[in-house]
């Protein structure tokens, strides 16, 4: 399973909206941070092995895509950070992590 990257607010919109209906987990990624590079790799290797396949993935690179991770914090009530994964269902947060908190394991934990 692979996720989708989200550039644009439409996109965002799109997707917080469709959790309504399905589950949604965003990962915020800084391209330029060693912590969000190992969080990525986690994060990619949750998605290699048997992920949950109800539920949507999405990324969101922090520094590119800023205008998109302020939308996605403002409409989710969760203060930024990144790297950060959001558990949302129904548009309402149901988890989430930062930083070194964002492991393989714990995703699994989580979502499986």
């Amino acid at each position: 399973m692979t996720y989708r990257e989200i550039t644009t607010a439409e996109e965002w919109d799109n997707v917080f909206q469709e959790s309504e209906s399905k589950p949604l987990v965003v990962f915020k990624h800084s391209t330029t941070c060693p912590v969000s590079a190992n969080a990525h790799e986690e994060f990619s290797n949750y998605l290699g092995g048997s992920p949950k396949d109800n539920i949507d993935y999405v990324l969101v690179k922090v520094i590119e895509s800023r205008p998109v991770s302020n939308k996605i914090a403002e409409d989710t009530g969760v203060k930024h950070e990144s790297p950060q994964i959001i558990y949302i269902d129904k548009k309402k947060k149901v988890w989430t992590a930062s930083h070194w908190s964002v492991t393989k394991a714990h995703i699994s934990a989580v979502l499986d």
